[in-house]
């Protein structure tokens, strides 16, 4: 392997998780590169029109210097300062993004990464889409969530008849105006894809297994330090929301790793489960058919449509027929190495998993493989929810900086 040039560290990704681990290693003075255009997963695989959930407060990436977060960059474009109940657009947040990687890591390189193996003696090759290959001793796989879409085996027929799709497939709802969508789902994503259908001329109908849609709560001050402190004392604030729970999840995902395996799993799924932000509840309810506590029984393909038989909860055993033109499936994210097809089987298969395949990391987010790091989605199984959310960027970035530093 001497006919190839060698890096100590190699992240691959340039969305928040990526681009706040580069930041921070470059801050430690470690020679790296990066690889990935800067936030391609939330140009590409986010529907235009679309709010973050997350408050101002909670949205930033983190820099080692801390003076890179979207307040900062809200100041330096010109925009007014935004306290809790402003909802953040998705297209100022992928422009805050790009600002971050302009600022703090302006030597990402727009190049994919389509395989990733051992280098014996130690270190991995990676060979990209420009045709070059290189060596690394350490690997940091900050991919994000495309490679983990969800899709219930139930509706793979109508996927291979290109007739159902997982949301992070689309950018742009609006291809679907004058057309009849079935949106399965009762997360952010499926009530925020329904109303955006909606209001592109689409005409949706929800399903969802639940038997009521949840929303959150606004916000009751711009600022944590506004709230009375009887309220601050019984909810005290978080990034993830108000509440001693949350605040848990927030202040040591460090000791959520030594959860049972059950119990993270559980906690990590049901923890800010499936719901929609408090701005969304008004632009939703009595504009389009919601079908609550009814599954997806069966599928077939009808008149140049899908047809599903959904069975509803109660009263058990009664079924309902939805005709629609296409199905979007808004069923969330199931992390998997085995689904990362840029890493040679032997790599996928040597990587302790847990919980269906998640990788098993150790404090310092290395997996089971020396060398390989994995933050962002990956990790939740280990650190918990915070893991879901940019507000994460810090505590990951900065364990990875010590790890990879001190090795």
């Amino acid at each position: 392997m001497s006919s190839i040039t060698e890096v100590p560290v190699a992240v691959v990704g340039a969305g928040p998780y990526g681009l706040s681990v580069a930041a921070h290693l470059k801050g430690r003075g470690v020679p790296l590169r990066v690889l990935g255009v800067p936030m391609e997963s939330w140009r590409a695989r986010m529907p235009a029109g679309m709010f973050l959930k997350s408050t101002p407060r909670a949205s930033s990436i983190s820099d080692p210097a801390d003076r890179y977060g979207l307040h900062d960059f809200r100041a330096a474009t010109g925009l007014p300062w935004a306290g809790d109940r402003y909802v953040v657009p998705l297209d100022e947040f992928v422009r805050y993004g790009e600002w971050f990687q302009r600022a703090c890591v302006p030597e990402v390189e727009r190049a994919a990464v389509l395989r990733i193996e051992r280098v014996p003696g130690g270190g991995y090759r990676l060979a990209l889409d420009t045709g070059e290959a290189f060596a690394a001793r350490v690997v940091v796989l900050a991919s994000g969530f495309p490679p983990y879409a969800r899709m219930p085996a139930r509706l793979q027929p109508l996927v291979e008849a290109g007739l159902a799709s997982h949301t992070s497939d689309h950018a742009d709802l609006a291809k679907f105006a004058g057309r009849r969508v079935a949106v399965i789902g009762a997360g952010q994503s499926a009530l925020e894809s329904a109303t955006l259908l909606y209001e592109a001329g689409a005409d949706p109908v929800l399903v969802a297994r639940t038997d009521r849609l949840l929303f959150g709560d606004p916000p009751d001050s711009e600022r944590p330090g506004d709230r009375p402190w009887p309220v601050r004392l019984a909810k005290p604030a978080s990034p993830l929301g108000p509440g001693w729970s949350f605040a848990a999840f927030a202040r040591a995902p460090g000791a959520f790793r030594h959860l049972p395996d059950e119990t993270r799993a559980r906690l990590v799924r049901t923890i800010l489960g499936p719901s929609g932000g408090w701005w969304l509840r008004r632009r939703l309810e009595g504009r389009f058919p919601v079908l609550t506590g009814h599954e997806v029984a069966s599928t077939a393909q009808a008149d140049g449509g899908a047809r599903l038989t959904l069975r509803a909860a109660a009263p058990p055993g009664d079924t309902t027929v939805v005709e629609a033109d296409h199905v979007l499936a808004a069923t969330g994210y199931h992390v998997d190495v085995g689904r990362l097809g840029f890493l040679a089987p032997d790599l996928r298969g040597a990587v302790a998993k847990r919980n269906g395949g998640a990788p098993r990391l150790s404090a310092g987010f290395e997996s089971s493989l020396p060398g390989i790091y994995f933050t962002g989605l990956s990790a939740a199984d280990t650190f918990g929810p915070l893991m879901r959310f940019v507000c994460g960027t810090g505590f990951a970035a900065r364990r990875i900086g010590r790890s990879i530093a001190a090795s």
